[in-house]
C-alpha cells in the first residue's frame, strides 16, 4: 500500500496538481492579505497593475511557450539545446521591445495614464519583466520536460516568499503600495537568480539558437501568441472595461474577488492540461490518431466530472469564500454598483462547468498542429466577450451581467472548439463522458490491485 501511495505521489498528474494547488493557495492567501492591507481604491490600483502585467506577459511568452513544449517532445540532445536557445533569445528580444514601448508611452502620455490608474504598470512592469525572464523561461522548459517536482519547488519559493512578506507587512511593517512593489521585484529577482545559478533557465544556450529553430518557434507562435493573448484577454477584458467605465477602481476591486475565486476552478484544469499537452503532441507527431482521440476523451471527461463537484461546492459556499478572501467589507451589496459579490461568484460557478471542454479543445487543436483554428476559436470568444461586457457595463451598469457574459462566451467557445477539432479527428461527444468515467475506474482498479498484491 505504501508503495502504491509513493507511486501516485511521483506521478506527473499528481505532481502537476500539487504544484498548482500550492501556487493557487499562496496566490489566494496573498490576495486575501492584500484586500485587508489597503483601502478598496488603493487595492484597485494593485489589481490594475497585476492584471495588465499578466496580460502583457501572455504576449511576451506566448510567442514560444506552447511551441517549445510541443517541439521538445521527442527531440535529441543537440536539437533540444537549439530550441531552448531560441526560446531564450526570442523571450529576451520580446522583453526589451516591450520595455521600450511601455516606457515610451509613459513618457508621452503620462497624465492620462495617471488619471486612469495605470501609473504603477507603466513605471514598474518593464523592471519586473526583466527580473522574471529567467524564472519564466525555466518554468516552461520544466513543463516541457514534465519535471513537475522541481517546478513545484521553484514556484513555491516565488509565491510562498511573497506571501510571507505580505503577511509580515500586514502584521508588522504596514508598507505603502509602492514599497510593496519593491518587495515583489526583490522576490522575483531572487527566484530568477536561483534559476540562473541552477542552469534551469536555458538562457546560456542562446548562442546555440539557429535561424531554423527560431523560425519554427515563431511560425507556431504567430498563432499561439494571439491565442494566449486572446485567452488572457477573456479574463482581463472585464477588469479593463470596468476600469474605463464610470464605476471606477472600487468596482475593479469588487469584481476581482470572484475573479480570484475562479482560480480554485483553474487548479485541476491547469494541472491536467499541463500533462495532457505533451502526451497529445507526441501522439500526434507519431501519427497515432486513435491515441490522440482517446487522450482527448479521457482528459476532457475526467475534468468535466471533477468540475461538477467543484462548481457545486463553489455555488453552495460562495458567501464563505467571499468572507475568507475579501473580509466582511465585500459581503454587503455595493451601493454604487448594486453588486453582490456573492451572487457574482455563483454565476462564475456555472461558468466553471464549461471550462474543461473549452480548455481541452484548445489543447487538442494546438497538439495536432492546428493553432490557427484555436486562434479563430479564441477570436470568436473575445469578440463575444467584449460586446457582452460593453452592454453589461454601459447599458445595464451591472457587474453580475458581466459575469453572465463570461458564461455565454465560454459556451460559444466550447461549441466552436469542438466543431473545429471534430472536423480534424471525427469525434463522438458521448465518449467524453464514458471515457471520463473510465479514467477514474482505471485509477480505482490500479489502486485496488496494488492493495491486493500488498504493494
Amino acid at each position: 500500500m505504501k508503495g502504491a501511495v509513493l507511486k501516485i505521489i511521483k506521478e506527473a498528474n499528481f505532481l502537476s496538481l500539487s504544484g498548482n494547488i500550492t501556487i493557487a493557495f499562496f496566490g489566494i492567501a496573498s490576495f486575501a492579505v492584500l484586500t485587508r492591507s489597503f483601502p478598496i481604491e488603493i487595492f484597485g490600483q494593485w489589481v490594475l497593475y497585476i492584471s495588465t502585467g499578466n496580460f502583457i506577459d501572455m504576449f511576451r511568452f506566448g510567442i514560444t511557450n506552447t511551441a517549445i513544449v510541443r517541439y521538445l517532445s521527442g527531440v535529441d540532445k543537440d536539437e533540444r539545446l537549439r530550441f531552448i536557445g531560441s526560446n531564450g533569445l526570442i523571450g529576451l528580444i520580446a522583453t526589451i521591445g516591450l520595455a521600450i514601448i511601455i516606457w515610451s508611452c509613459h513618457f508621452a502620455f503620462g497624465e492620462p495614464i495617471r488619471h486612469a490608474g495605470y501609473e504603477l504598470f507603466f513605471t514598474w512592469y518593464p523592471v519586473l519583466a526583466f527580473f522574471t525572464l529567467p524564472f519564466n523561461t525555466a518554468v516552461v522548459v520544466m513543463q516541457a520536460d514534465q519535471k513537475f517536482s522541481t517546478l513545484l519547488w521553484i514556484k513555491a519559493v516565488n509565491s510562498g516568499g511573497f506571501f510571507l512578506l505580505l503577511l509580515l507587512n500586514y502584521l508588522v511593517f504596514k508598507m505603502s503600495l509602492m514599497q510593496l512593489i519593491w518587495v515583489q521585484l526583490g522576490i522575483n529577482l531572487l527566484t530568477s537568480a536561483i534559476c540562473v545559478l541552477k542552469g534551469w533557465d536555458g538562457l546560456r544556450y542562446i548562442t546555440k539558437a539557429t535561424v531554423r529553430t527560431n523560425k519554427l518557434l515563431l511560425h507556431f507562435g504567430k498563432y499561439t501568441t494571439f491565442t494566449i493573448i486572446g485567452t488572457n484577454l477573456l479574463r482581463t477584458a472585464d477588469t479593463l472595461i470596468i476600469s474605463l467605465s464610470p464605476m471606477g477602481t472600487a468596482a475593479v476591486a469588487l469584481y476581482s474577488i470572484p475573479l480570484k475565486l475562479t482560480e480554485l476552478q483553474q487548479i485541476p484544469l491547469r494541472s491536467f492540461a499541463a500533462t495532457a499537452f505533451p502526451k497529445l503532441s507526441k501522439a500526434s507527431i507519431l501519427g497515432k490518431v486513435d491515441e490522440v482521440k482517446g487522450l482527448f476523451y479521457s482528459y476532457s471527461g475526467a475534468m468535466t466530472y471533477l468540475f461538477i463537484i467543484i462548481s457545486v461546492v463553489t455555488f453552495l459556499f460562495a458567501d464563505i469564500f467571499v468572507l475568507i478572501l475579501g473580509g466582511s467589507k465585500y459581503m454587503a451589496t455595493d451601493p454604487t454598483t448594486r453588486a453582490s459579490v456573492t451572487n457574482i461568484v455563483r454565476v462564475f460557478s456555472i461558468y466553471g462547468l464549461l471550462l474543461p471542454l473549452d480548455r481541452m479543445t484548445g489543447v487538442g487543436l494546438d497538439s495536432i498542429n492546428r493553432p490557427d483554428l484555436n486562434l479563430w476559436k479564441v477570436i470568436v470568444m473575445v469578440v463575444a466577450n467584449v460586446i457582452g461586457d460593453l452592454i453589461a457595463v454601459f447599458i445595464f451598469k451591472s457587474l453580475a451581467m458581466i459575469a453572465l457574459a463570461s458564461v455565454l462566451f465560454t459556451a460559444l467557445g466550447v461549441w466552436v472548439g469542438y466543431y473545429y477539432l471534430s472536423k480534424e479527428l471525427v469525434l463522438d461527444y458521448r465518449k467524453v463522458f464514458s471515457e471520463g468515467l473510465g479514467f477514474y475506474k482505471d485509477i480505482y482498479k490500479k489502486m485496488r490491485n496494488r492493495k491486493f498484491q500488498g504493494i
